[in-house]
Formats: structure tokens, sequence, C-alpha cells
């Protein structure tokens, strides 16, 4: 997902590769509801969104901090 942010209505897998935060058990699906569009560290985003759970229903809202290059689009 280098080359778009992400849009709202987007799953992304969220992992290890997106912040160290989100290593292993840790990692998240989350469904975007926004991307901040405030200047941050060059290639990192602060996102609004949902994490879900293993049936796909939202189970907490969120925003995170991490690297663009790091997200999965889920399809």
């Amino acid at each position: 997902m280098t080359e778009a942010l992400p849009q709202p209505g987007d799953v992304l897998y969220v992992g290890g590769a997106a912040s160290v935060q989100f290593q292993g058990e840790r990692s998240l699906t989350f469904r975007v509801i926004r991307v901040d569009p405030r200047i941050t560290y060059d290639g990192w985003l602060w996102i609004d969104g949902y994490v879900l759970g293993p049936s796909g229903d939202a189970i907490e809202r969120r925003v995170i901090f991490v690297r663009r290059e790091g997200l999965r689009k889920r399809p």
C-alpha cells in the first residue's frame, strides 16, 4: 500500500511492519474511517477507524499511528 493513502471503508491488516506495537498477537484488522491530514513524520499516518473482530464486526474504535508502507489491504 505504498502508493495511495488508505481510504474510508478500506480494511487493513496492521501488524509489526506498520508499528512495533502491533507485532505478533497484537496485530489487528482495521476498517478505516479517515486518515488525519496533518503532516507528521515522513511515511507515518494517524488513522481513525474500527478494530474488527473475527466475524468482521467492529469491536473497538481507535486512532492508530502507523507506517504507511507497513499497511496491508485486505480483500
